[in-house]
């Protein structure tokens, strides 16, 4: 397999910008088709075109399967009809199925279709784009091993030969009986050590787990992992074999769905870019980032009505307003943390919205520990260290540092144990609304807690100082 290497790579670059063929040819077939997709990527519209038309057809399929989706339909718009059918019909039918749902004109997505030369390719193609991409159905792959349990050793090997090559993992081989339902599995090794007579079904496995065809993505994709599978089986109601998630896809997709949730934590909307960060258009990270900071920005406006509420108790006390960042960080860190475990716990199908008393009582006696033990270290410095950079005995006439360090150390218990409760439960929320628990994101739910620890801090401090 080709290995990247950084001469190479620049001998490649230097071959495009000279339009060089030979060279560029030359190039090209020591450079991993991944990497060909990263250099197409960085090119300019011309570049990429003179790319497309020179690299040859069998070499583009592989190519065209990594680059980024937005420019999926410019690179097949660069080629011949003739040459874009000799693209498609190289691609294996799950990616090929990817590369046409990146074409966004129907109209034009069923003349590439039309360009298949088999009607069975055709066929199964338009059958497997009526999968929405984000499900199972959409993701797998139908070019499996699968032979009948009535065969025996010999035969099942003479059935898979002729397929071998297109083929794309023979890994696991599924067996199914009569009525073409599926009945088990076997390794290839089941075949190559067993005797030639020996019937499929006395060696096949029994099947553990399968996927219907409209399962999520990401379901399918954990099973994979959870159950260290080489290939998931994607069935339909009646049991029939469809295709197979495979452990590479399995690892892709979660890739995805990692991004997708990160980036919604952090406050991101709309559709992930597949382009690199300086790929993507300075229009497109401004419209993912805007929504969120305007609608955060304006909840916000809720902590200065708190802090003008509270005036005159903050203007009686000012050393209030020293521990005020304090308070707020510790709720944003607590809630934050929350919230991440309850993402992650979601994400793997290990919590739902049903959860959401356990999690509740879970959280609640978590948030209470940390806020304690945080709350005794506050308590400590505001009540012994504070007095030493003080230069008045008491905080205010009437409020010694005991009382104020105690009032504190409270606000900050409360703070730390409600914005833990609200960090776990907002994710839960939003699953029980039928949201995405990443929609929650880090930020929202740091102004969530803002907002609340000021006025916790508030209201507690000034009931145990006497100043309401």
């Amino acid at each position: 397999m080709p290995e990247e290497n950084p001469e190479i790579l620049e001998d490649l670059r230097r071959a495009v910008t000279a339009r060089d063929g030979s060279a560029f040819l030359s190039a090209s077939e020591k450079i991993h088709y991944a990497d060909l997709a990263a250099i197409y990527e960085e090119l300019s519209r011309k570049s990429q075109a003179w790319f497309v038309r020179t690299l040859s057809s069998e070499s583009f399929s592989e190519v065209i399967a990594e680059i980024p989706d937005p420019l999926v339909e410019e690179a097949l718009d660069y080629l011949k009809p003739s040459q874009q059918r000799q693209v498609l019909e190289e691609l294996p039918d799950d990616d090929r199925v990817d590369v046409l749902q990146d074409v966004e004109d129907e109209r034009k997505r069923e003349k590439l279709i039309g360009l298949l030369g088999a009607h069975e390719e055709r066929e199964l193609t338009r059958t497997l784009l009526e999968y929405p991409e984000d499900t199972a159905g959409g993701r797998m792959t139908t070019q499996i091993g699968n032979v009948s349990v009535s065969m025996t050793v010999k035969e099942a090997l003479d059935h898979l030969r002729p397929d071998l090559e297109d083929t794309e993992t023979l890994s696991r081989i599924f067996v199914h009986d009569q009525n073409n339902q599926l009945a088990g599995k076997l390794r290839l090794r089941d075949l190559t050590f067993n005797a030639w007579q020996t019937p499929v079904g006395a060696i096949m496995q029994p099947i553990e787990h399968t996927v219907l065809a409209d399962t999520d993505q990401e379901e399918a994709s954990i099973a994979v992992l959870k159950y260290d599978m080489y290939a998931l089986p994607v069935v339909d109601e009646e049991n029939h074999l469809l295709g197979v998630i495979t452990s590479d896809d399995a690892m892709e997709i979660l890739s995805e769905e990692s991004t997708e949730d990160i980036e919604k934590q952090a406050g991101l909307t709309g559709e992930q870019s597949e382009e690199g960060y300086l790929n993507t258009r300075v229009t497109t990270h401004f419209s993912r980032r805007v929504i969120w900071l305007v609608g955060l920005a304006l909840l916000s406006i809720a902590a200065g009505a708190v802090m003008f509420r509270f005036e005159e108790t903050l203007r009686g006390i000012p050393l209030l307003m020293l521990f005020l960042p304090m308070i707020i960080a510790a709720g944003g860190n607590s809630g934050g943390q929350a919230s991440t475990v309850a993402i992650r716990a979601m994400a793997l199908n290990e919590l739902n919205a049903r959860d959401a008393l356990k999690v509740a009582w879970k959280e609640l006696r978590l948030g209470a520990m940390l806020g304690a033990i945080l709350g005794i270290a506050i308590a400590v410095v505001a009540i012994f260290v504070l007095p030493l950079f003080h230069p008045h005995p008491e905080v205010a006439p009437g409020i010694p540092f005991s009382a104020f360090g105690s009032a504190v150390a409270v606000a900050l218990a409360v703070q730390v144990t409600a914005s833990t409760l609200i960090g776990a439960l907002l994710p839960l929320g939003a699953c029980a609304v039928r949201l995405d628990p990443a929609v929650i994101a880090a930020p929202a739910v740091t102004t969530v807690v803002d907002v609340s620890g000021m006025l916790i801090y508030l209201l507690v401090a000034s009931g145990m100082l006497g100043l309401g």
